[in-house]
């Protein structure tokens, strides 16, 4: 059971809303005992790339084609700062599953080999693959600065 938190005034005298969740610089933060970030709105936006891509492209282009725009245009969008969230296990097979969803209706198959496969292929970074190595630029970055 919720306890209900006491109201915080403003400045003005005005209440401040308690929420769930909060947007800070493009990083959902939510509500939780210890610090968190929801990646929902960035798999959501990350699908809703991909699939605009194959509204316009349709079976027309290559998957070597295909697979280039997505890493190009739309991989991008699910690592987004998470150099600097905690992530468990859980966040990141959810963040890598919807690459490999994405994957799996590519290449019309469930199988994962094949598509571990076709990530070594086509050189497609899991964003588990990918965290570590921004994890450590930024951490050079900031012990630089």
């Amino acid at each position: 059971m919720m306890s209900k938190c006491a109201a915080i005034l403003c400045a003005d005298g005005t209440p401040l809303a308690w929420v769930d969740s909060i947007r800070y610089l493009g990083v959902f933060i939510v509500r939780s005992r210890k610090f968190k970030c929801s990646f929902d709105n960035a798999e959501r936006s990350f699908f809703r790339s991909a699939n605009a891509l194959f509204s316009k492209l349709g079976r027309s282009a290559s998957e070597d084609v295909f697979l280039h725009l997505v890493n190009s245009k739309c991989l991008h969008i699910l690592p987004y700062c998470l150099e600097v969230c905690p992530l468990n296990k859980s966040d990141l097979r959810s963040l890598d599953f919807t690459v490999t969803r994405l994957l799996m209706k590519l290449f019309h198959t469930s199988n994962k080999d094949i598509i571990n496969e076709c990530c070594v292929y086509f050189d497609v970074k899991l964003p588990s693959e990918m965290t570590p190595v921004k994890f450590e630029r930024f951490v050079c970055r900031r012990c630089n600065s």
